[in-house]
Parts: structure tokens; sequence; C-alpha cells
């Protein structure tokens, strides 16, 4: 398999350029991320990356700690849940806020997480929530959804709407869709599936299992 094939599974080389510190992009979206940055900019707001390109070991490693209770689990509402003990329960508690290794739109590298960098309290660590989105970080999110919703956000929308597919919404998340579309011209479940067998994956026997309906609700969905 190509390494062109392997990248909508965060595997391959990609052609990223780091667009701020510790964050990188795939370079095509790189010239509209500029302009839609000084847009952000001429409105007030300093557009902040928390997440951009994602591997597979990276989302692997975030899907592991979470079925280990390394990291919390949040419910639909963003509190924090007890962990549970059965495993399909689990599966579908850490899908609630994280995509499955493998079919999380972060390995395209034209997908990203966003916040005002303005708003942001000296030292506050942003959580991504939706209280962030309602709250500190509304009148940016505002912004943006005027951008979005007027077609004037350079090829730039959110992806985790409300009534698509399962996973809850995230206004945080916004990708460039023309490019994203391309890379995802390759993506295959059936290699999908092999990675998984291949993989320390947890949960994996259940995840197997019921592939095919994940894959209807918690990955085509957002393939658009």
């Amino acid at each position: 398999m190509s390494t062109q094939d392997l990248l909508p599974y965060g595997l391959g080389i990609p052609d990223l350029v780091e667009y701020q510190p510790g964050y990188k992009v795939d370079v095509e979206i790189a010239p509209f991320l500029n302009k839609l940055t000084s847009a952000v900019a001429e409105a007030g707001f300093a557009l902040r990356l928390e997440s951009a390109y994602r591997p597979f070991e990276k989302q692997l490693s975030i899907w592991n700690r979470k079925a280990r209770g390394e990291l919390p689990l949040l419910s639909a509402e963003g509190v924090p849940m007890d962990r549970p003990q059965d495993e399909e329960e689990l599966m579908y508690a850490i899908l609630t806020w994280s995509a499955l290794p493998g079919a999380s739109r972060h390995h395209l590298g034209t997908d990203l997480d966003v916040v005002d960098g303005n708003a942001c309290p000296e030292g506050y660590e942003v959580q991504l929530t939706p209280e962030e989105c309602e709250g500190m970080f509304a009148p940016f999110h505002h912004f943006l959804t005027e951008c979005f919703d007027s077609d004037s956000a350079f090829g730039f929308n959110r992806v985790f709407v409300p009534g698509r597919g399962k996973i809850r919404p995230e206004g945080w998340h916004i990708a460039h869709l023309p490019t994203s579309r391309r890379r995802l011209e390759h993506f295959s479940l059936g290699t999908l599936r092999k990675i998984y067998e291949g993989s320390d994956m947890a949960c994996k026997k259940v995840v197997l299992a019921r592939l095919d309906k994940l894959a209807e609700e918690y990955i085509y969905p957002y393939f658009i």
C-alpha cells in the first residue's frame, strides 16, 4: 500500500508544515489558514490552535489512556463520569468525545481545534468544552459562524454539528473541506479493520465486531 493510501489513517508520511509552535497542518491548507487568521485578527480575535495534525499512534494513545482511566471520560453533557466496566459501554463512552484511531479527521492534516487566544486568561488550560464555546470564546465562535454562513471562511467550516452522526457537537473543530475531501478519497473501512487487527487498541474485540455500525454512526457522517 502506498504512502498516499495510508494518509487518511494517520499513517504514511504527510506533507506538513508547522503553523504554530507544536502544531502542524497539511502544507496545502496553510495559505487558506493564513487568510482566515488574518480575517479573525481584523475582527479583534487571535486564532490559536489547540490541536492540528495527529498521527495514528497519538490518537491510539488517547483512546487507550481513556480506556485505562488515565484520561478522564466525559458524559454527553461534558461532565466527568465513572469508567464503565463493560467493554462495549466503555467503547461508546470514549466515542462520545474521541474519534476512533485511524478514523479521526485530525489524521488528515486539514482539521484544527481553535480558540481565541486573546480571550484566554493567563495560565488558563483550555479544555475544549461546550462551556468554553458558550462562555469565554463565544464572541470568537459567533464570528466564525458568520464567516461560515456567508461562505467567507476560505474553505473552512465546522464538521461536528448537531444532527450529524453520534459524536457530540464540537464548535471548536474546523476543517478545510476542499482539501480534506481529497484526502478521504483513499479511505477504506476494510483497510481500517486490518490496521485494528494488528494494533494493541483497547476494546479491540468489540470495536471489530461493531465496526460496520460504528462507521455508519461515528465515521461516515463526518466525511463531508
